[in-house]
């Protein structure tokens, strides 16, 4: 992408000196026109470095947060998503609660047709956590999706 399309988009992160946010801040969430909107395609964000804190202990958390969406009319801007889970970093929040609030952060932000995120939590006292969760666009094709997805989700596991 161009500093001019850059600029036209409205995008501020994509190519400025990175500032990290040091709580989470879905304000620092950025998106692009989607230029392909009546197609339907996976777009899949992998962040193998996702840390937060547990709000009981504030013991850091570490997991791989994986992100799978079809794309509406916008899409979110990768930087300003690296940006985002960062923000997560000195958050104390359940795991099960990152992966909904990411969700539904995106959901807002862009209106996906469908999406879902899965958090992968590396074990802490001998347990590991793996929390799903996903959306479609109620009233569409992209809803019975989600249900159907949710239903088998982890089958043959």
């Amino acid at each position: 992408m161009t500093e001019d399309n850059r600029k036209d988009e409205g995008l501020k992160a994509l190519g400025a000196k990175t500032a990290y946010r040091m709580d989470y801040a879905p304000e620092v969430l950025e998106t692009f026109e989607n230029k392909h909107p009546g197609n339907d395609y996976w777009v899949q964000f992998n962040c193998p470095e996702f840390t937060s804190l547990c709000p009981i202990t504030g013991q850091p958390d570490f997991a791989e947060i994986r992100i799978s969406y079809i794309p509406g009319e916008r899409m979110v801007e990768s930087k300003s998503l690296k940006l985002y889970l960062f923000s997560f970093r000195n958050h104390g929040d359940f795991h099960e609660d990152c992966v909904n609030i990411i969700m539904k952060d995106l959901i807002r932000l862009m209106s996906p047709k469908y999406i879902e995120v899965t958090g992968y939590f590396t074990p802490r006292g001998g347990i590991s956590i793996y929390p799903y969760a996903n959306y479609g666009q109620p009233g569409t094709k992209y809803e019975k999706m989600a249900e159907h997805r949710f239903i088998n989700h982890n089958m043959g596991r």
